[in-house]
């Protein structure tokens, strides 16, 4: 199964800082720098997708 990449949605939108999310895998969520899309990408399980985006969410 091939990633489906789309921006976050707590991306920068001018330009700079942006990460891109696949999360259409089964069992993990991916992400990487929209900048260097041939570069490495980190792999999250869902119980530690979560916990991320539940400490990203609270910061301001």
């Amino acid at each position: 199964m091939t990633p489906n990449w789309r921006k976050a949605t707590r991306s920068n939108t001018n330009g700079g800082e942006c990460v891109e999310v696949a999360d259409n895998l089964p069992g993990r969520v991916l992400v990487r720098d929209s900048k260097d899309q041939r570069g490495p990408a980190l792999s999250f399980g869902p119980n530690a997708w979560r916990a991320f985006v539940v400490e990203v969410a609270r910061r301001p």
